[in-house]
């Protein structure tokens, strides 16, 4: 039975692999969440990330979207010399800024939440991958390039398409667990 062989690396990432990812989410704050984190990973190991959570949880109101679009300079400051986090003033400024995109796009009248937004890109419907290695896994779509277009256009930031793809991948949009493992 083939299985997602990165899993395998720490426990955190086991729990990670077997629990959470692409696994469907539609939980606004949870969905928002997960951007962060896709957002604090790039460069670094997703293990740097699911270290870091809970001290990013804490220090963004547990990713509430009104509490984090509310943040001021004076916080992301502060937050800035918190040594248990990723502390890299673009993606800290991103947070607070794809929280109050967010609450536009919830505004807006288009879209009655982010989850409505997102999923309207696959009808409501995860897309399943049928990858039998690794290698088979990319790491960008033409679905990711359209939607880190669109948010771009929204007005957020961190949004490249790898980035979103990675994204798609946390919240179940996408699944791409091999084949065969016991997770898809």
């Amino acid at each position: 039975m083939a299985e997602c062989s990165w899993a395998h690396q720490s426990p955190e990432l086991q729990v990670y692999h077997d629990h959470i990812w692409g696994k469907p989410v539609t939980d606004e704050q949870q969905l928002f969440k997960r951007l962060c984190l896709e957002t604090y990973q790039a460069g670094l190991s997703w293990q740097t990330v699911l270290n870091k959570q809970a001290a990013f949880a804490e220090d963004f109101h547990d990713f509430e979207l009104v509490k984090v679009a509310a943040m001021t300079t004076k916080e992301l400051e502060q937050i800035l010399q918190d040594p248990r986090i990723i502390r890299n003033r673009l993606k800290i400024a991103a947070t607070v800024n794809n929280a109050q995109a967010v609450l536009r796009l919830d505004s807006e009248g288009e879209f009655s939440s982010l989850s409505t937004y997102l999923w309207h890109f696959v009808d409501g419907q995860p897309l399943i991958a049928y990858p039998m290695t690794e290698q088979e896994v990319p790491s960008t779509s033409p679905l990711a390039q359209q939607i880190a277009r669109d948010l771009k256009r929204r007005g957020f930031k961190f949004v490249g398409p790898t980035i979103v793809y990675s994204w798609l991948q946390a919240v179940g949009i996408v699944n791409d667990h091999l084949v065969g493992c016991p997770a898809k």
